[in-house]
């Protein structure tokens, strides 16, 4: 069947439509993405502007109607983080269900965590022993591990490149005391969690999913996108540790004339960094790979786990 993921995250809205069935992987057959930056469209109150919500509703009124173009026979939608903590998530929700009919549910940041880890699982197979799995979205953090398909431990943490920025570094470039002081934040954060993991043992595969970690592999040299999903790309806290200060002395125009940085992320590519380079080395990871699938994949995955095998 063709079935659609409808994405709300805090950076973009994304449906992503895939050819799939049980047992199979699911081909990508279509992607339909507006970078419209959620965290951001917040009042004081920390509410969705309405001009947010009108361009929320607008946005996935498009997206609906490019999934019944492509023949998706199912849309599975969710929010993430932004609508999550939006304190009228409530108004905003109904306002998205009337008028668009998506009834459009909001996973919890643990959610998040283990679907992502469902998804690197599956892509990296049982050899790959235990794993870390690290997500870097525009609002949290996810941070999951385990040896099955269901992480042993799974968090979320509010430490997403987007949240940071806007929060924490206004100046272009930012200003090294306020770097400092979101390092000294984004650490003490991750250390609160990092006993929990431990007991669990040191992991055998330390993966990161993520359009973040994705730029800065890529910056560090890790082939491009276009090369293929199958090549191995790689990112060491060595190449982070090089790159953060460059980054810091860097405006948004000029990050973002980097290799394989958007436009539209340069400016949170700082902050992802900083977060990057804490995890790893709080964590004690030398280096990590960087896996293709992520929440999207997971949501999918999950849904055809759930659905009767062929001829069944």
């Amino acid at each position: 069947m063709r079935l659609g993921v409808l994405d709300v995250g805090s950076n973009t809205v994304h449906l992503l439509v895939v050819d799939a069935h049980p047992g199979a992987r699911p081909q990508p057959a279509h992607s339909h993405k507006v970078e419209m930056r959620l965290a951001e469209l917040l009042d004081e109150r920390g509410a969705v502007t309405p001009e947010g919500v009108e361009r929320l509703v607008s946005v996935i009124g498009d997206a609906v109607q490019a999934a019944e173009d492509k023949g998706c026979e199912d849309v599975l939608p969710f929010a993430t983080s932004a609508v999550r903590e939006a304190t009228n998530a409530d108004e905003v929700l109904a306002r998205v269900k009337t008028e668009t009919g998506v009834d459009l549910p909001v996973l919890s940041g643990e959610d998040e965590a283990r679907l992502t880890f469902l998804a690197a699982r599956r892509w990296f197979g049982w050899s790959a022993g235990k794993l870390l799995v690290l997500d870097i979205g525009g609002g949290s953090l996810e941070i999951a591990y385990g040896i099955d398909e269901d992480p042993d431990a799974a968090v979320s943490l509010p430490l997403g490149a987007g949240r940071l920025t806007s929060g924490w570094l206004p100046g272009d470039p930012p200003d090294a005391l306020d770097i400092r002081a979101l390092r000294r934040h984004v650490r003490a954060e991750i250390a609160r969690t990092v006993g929990e993991f431990r007991r669990f043992g040191a992991p055998d595969h330390v993966v990161a999913t993520s359009k973040t970690f994705k730029q800065l592999a890529r910056i560090a040299g890790a082939a491009r996108s276009a090369d293929g999903l199958y090549v191995q790309r790689d990112l060491s806290r060595k190449s982070l540790e090089e790159w953060v200060p460059r980054l810091a002395a860097m405006t948004t125009a000029q990050r973002s004339a980097l290799p394989g940085v958007s436009e539209g992320r340069a400016n949170q590519l700082l902050a992802g960094a900083l977060v990057a380079e804490g995890a790893l080395d709080l964590f004690g990871v030398e280096e990590l790979e960087i896996c293709p699938w992520a929440l999207r994949e997971g949501v999918i995955l999950r849904r055809l786990d759930h659905m009767p095998a062929p001829g069944a």
